[in-house]
């Protein structure tokens, strides 16, 4: 039996175990790490997470990479998992859509709490 990934653990790897993919079964890494980063993106318009833009490329990426001393913001692993599985999985049924847009909805309020728009530079500088 395999160890239990721990809290601190691969974004990849534990966005897998959660829609249900064993670790070693590396057939969408790809499409999950384009997925993932599309959502650190969203998280990084909203103000959520690191100064800087972040990105994964593996399963060596940590979650602590991305929430470092914000634990606050762990809630991220679970709006994460949310627009993956909304994204990768389309065998879900509308009832179940629209229960997992409300729960993104309230995770982005949540986050947005704790966390202040992002600010863009200027064209000028």
């Amino acid at each position: 039996m395999p160890e239990p990934t721990p809290p601190d653990g691969s974004i990849l790897t534990q966005i897998k175990k959660l829609l249900g993919l064993e670790e070693d079964y590396e057939v969408y890494d790809v499409d999950l790490t384009i997925h993932i980063n599309s959502i650190f993106a969203t998280l990084f318009q909203l103000g959520i997470g690191p100064t800087t833009a972040f990105q994964i490329t593996d399963k060596n990426n940590l979650w602590s990479e991305f929430i470092g001393e914000k634990t606050y913001i762990a809630m991220v692993k679970s709006y994460m998992y949310l627009k993956v599985r909304k994204i990768f999985d389309k065998g879900t049924t509308s009832f179940a859509i629209q229960a997992d847009d409300e729960e993104i909805k309230e995770f982005e309020f949540r986050l947005s709490l704790y966390c202040p728009p992002a600010t863009y530079p200027s064209e000028g500088s």
